[in-house]
């Protein structure tokens, strides 16, 4: 497949820097992320994004520009279930809330790296065998079906089984050592429960991967707007994550909302060859699935005498 390198080597480098100052500079000392910063940042990566978005409007088109901003607004979406199970994950290891975000700023760098090579060999398969598109259909199918089905806790049985595999191989300190992944213990190298903790979000983001890349891919088979859509929405996770962790389960029918999502994406997959939906098509279905949820959810609270924004 051949891909100009050099819009590549642009975002990427672009992307390194921002987490350069991220990390290095604005967030060198752990800290609780609060809602002013979190607001902040969150509204400092949508606005990137869009402005990315902008970019693609004018240099490649409209059709470009509307496959980015869908492709952007499924991704988006879809991190919000990962919010949720990031929550789950963070009790379950009682973890410090003053350490999370350095947890999640390492969980992203590797799904950065993780969905590069998932992305490129999604469309290697995608070319080779035509196939595939019914595979990647039936997988978003099946996982909205799942989706719906899914009650509100994390079984971590087989995250254990994997945790109890790598203890074998890595030694593991009993507590957490400051903001440390790994120490030096007796002259070896030894890991500490934090590193456990990142070991299990990425684990969960090649879980989401397995929904969210088939789901993109219906969307766009260029794989810069596949790619560039798909980390604008990840970057922009962990500020999303500060901001709305608590406020999740408010939202009674979003869950329900994101199945819809993925049975609609899966179906297109399976009719893109008797009929390939719109564009335009796409986005306006998907934004109605979303308004209709979040009207739903607000309805719902309504009625039970709550306020959905409460905690603000």
């Amino acid at each position: 497949m051949a891909v100009s390198l050099l819009p590549w080597f642009g975002f990427l480098g672009f992307i390194t820097i921002l987490l350069i100052i991220d990390l290095g500079v604005l967030n060198r000392k752990d800290h609780i992320i609060s809602p002013r910063e979190a607001i902040i940042w969150s509204c400092v990566w949508i606005g990137l994004a869009l402005l990315f978005n902008l970019g693609i409007f004018v240099l490649k088109g409209s059709q470009a520009g509307l496959e980015f901003f869908t492709g952007y607004l499924i991704e988006k979406s879809l991190s919000l279930d990962n919010i949720f199970v990031f929550v789950l994950i963070f009790k379950y290891f009682s973890l410090s809330p003053h350490l999370y975000h350095r947890v999640l700023f390492w969980g992203v760098l590797g799904a950065i790296l993780m969905r590069l090579v998932l992305i490129f060999a999604g469309l290697e398969l995608l070319e080779r065998f035509s196939w595939v598109f019914y595979l990647f259909g039936a997988i978003l199918v099946y996982s909205g079906i799942q989706m719906a089905k899914q009650q509100e806790q994390l079984n971590f049985s087989s995250h254990n089984k994997f945790i109890n595999f790598i203890k074998r191989f890595i030694p593991i300190t009993k507590d957490y050592v400051e903001n440390h992944f790994f120490i030096k213990e007796q002259g070896r190298l030894t890991a500490t429960p934090l590193f456990l903790v990142l070991l299990t979000i990425e684990i969960s983001d090649l879980v989401f991967a397995v929904d969210s890349i088939p789901a993109i891919l219906a969307v766009t088979l260029d794989p810069f707007i596949v790619y560039t859509s798909n980390i604008f929405a990840i970057l922009g996770l962990r500020s999303l994550f500060f901001l709305i962790a608590n406020l999740l389960p408010r939202f009674y029918y979003l869950k329900h909302a994101l199945s819809v999502v993925l049975i609609f994406v899966g179906c297109k997959m399976f009719l893109h060859q008797a009929y390939k939906v719109p564009i335009w098509g796409s986005l306006g279905i998907i934004l109605l699935i979303f308004l209709i949820a979040i009207i739903a959810s607000i309805r719902r609270k309504t009625l039970e005498g709550e306020k959905l924004f409460s905690l603000f």
